[in-house]
């Protein structure tokens, strides 16, 4: 799949995002290796720290299927330039998508930033540091 498609997707899961307080939508599809799309909308709640971004709604809908490979994000929000995941969607991206997969961000401007996993979140803790002998 083509990331034009991809992002088109994002953009369809946008319409989804439950956002009565911010009115900020974001949309994310996720494609797995097996050719599956999974969609996502940010979901916000009036106490604010339990709102869910689009980039987790996605992720997380996939590892509930019990998908864990993925190829490509596209992520879209109708922002003056191409929208960037928050710091804990980049943590979690790093914990189920390999380091080169590409993310592609967006707006409803048609403007589109291919970047991948690794270069949005340098230096990440993942699990190796865990393994350390302290």
């Amino acid at each position: 799949m083509k990331g034009s498609e991809l992002m088109e997707l994002a953009v369809q899961a946008r319409r989804r995002a439950y956002t009565p307080y911010s009115n900020f939508k974001v949309g994310a599809a996720l494609l797995a290796r097996d050719g599956r799309v999974f969609l996502g909308c940010n979901i916000e709640n009036a106490a604010y720290s339990p709102t869910n971004c689009a980039e987790r709604t996605a992720i997380f809908k996939a590892v509930s299927e019990g998908v864990l490979e993925f190829a490509a994000l596209a992520v879209v929000a109708d922002s003056a330039r191409p929208v960037t995941p928050c710091g804990v969607c980049r943590q979690v991206m790093v914990e189920f998508c390999q380091p080169e997969m590409p993310v592609y961000l967006g707006n409803l401007q048609g403007a589109v930033k291919k970047t991948t996993v690794a270069e949005l979140l340098p230096g990440a803790f993942t699990s190796r540091d865990l393994e350390q002998e302290r």
